[in-house]
């Protein structure tokens, strides 16, 4: 039996979260290379339609952190 790892898409706001996931590379702390980080000007600026074609694309699971 093998190990599921879900592909994951982050929506990440460029000045909060994104800022903080650059910082932790900085830092030279890692994440699993199953999370993929996509930076977007706000949150706010997320649609429904970016998450479905997520979706679409493959993705198991998308999360949106502002």
């Amino acid at each position: 039996m093998t190990d599921f790892e879900p592909e994951i898409v982050a929506f990440s706001c460029h000045y909060c979260a994104y800022a903080a996931a650059d910082l932790a590379g900085s830092m030279r702390l890692s994440y699993p290379a199953n999370i993929k980080i996509v930076k977007v000007p706000c949150t706010g600026r997320v649609d429904a339609l970016h998450l479905l074609k997520a979706f679409e694309q493959g993705a198991d699971g998308v999360f949106v952190a502002g």
